[in-house]
């Protein structure tokens, strides 16, 4: 069954400068159980919220898939993704809507393009990760509707936009 692995909501941006430089230090509580998720707008809390630049893009999701070449430990707190899953195939979802339910009610996004790795990779998870995750970085997405998601299971629903 599809899984909800980490859930992330950050304030503040890591990835700032030069990766030579190393990513600034995590804000306090950045890993939590739930995430409001509010339409048009991301979620409550995330350095995206409400941002007209990533209105089309406030939330990310990556496949826990993607990560296990890199071995154990490896997450959210790395990649900056909002929504860590498993047994989901999120890479191939750009253009679709993707609802998940994780036992508080459906909550839906329309996945709008691929969440391509950038040079930090190299440094946060290690060398090569920047290639490896080429096509395989997670997808950007705005949420349609409010809702809640939490940590475990969760069913998943996919479809093609209203016209």
């Amino acid at each position: 069954m599809p899984q909800i692995l980490e859930l992330l909501v950050s304030p503040v941006h890591r990835f700032e400068g030069r990766p030579a430089d190393g990513p600034s230090p995590a804000a306090p509580g950045e890993l939590v159980d739930r995430v409001h998720v509010r339409a048009g707008r991301g979620l409550v809390g995330d350095r995206y919220f409400g941002r007209a630049a990533h209105r089309d893009a406030a939330v990310t999701l990556i496949a826990a898939e993607s990560l296990v070449q890199f071995g154990p430990g490896i997450g959210l707190e790395q990649t900056r993704r909002n929504i860590l899953v498993s047994g989901i195939d999120v890479d191939s979802l750009v253009g679709l809507v993707l609802t998940l339910d994780s036992g508080r009610g459906p909550v839906s996004f329309a996945v709008r393009r691929r969440a391509n790795p950038c040079a930090w990779m190299d440094t946060v998870i290690e060398p090569g990760a920047f290639k490896a995750l080429r096509g395989r970085g997670g997808i950007r997405c705005s949420p349609l509707n409010d809702g809640e998601l939490t940590l475990g299971p969760v069913e998943v629903t996919t479809r093609e936009p209203q016209p």
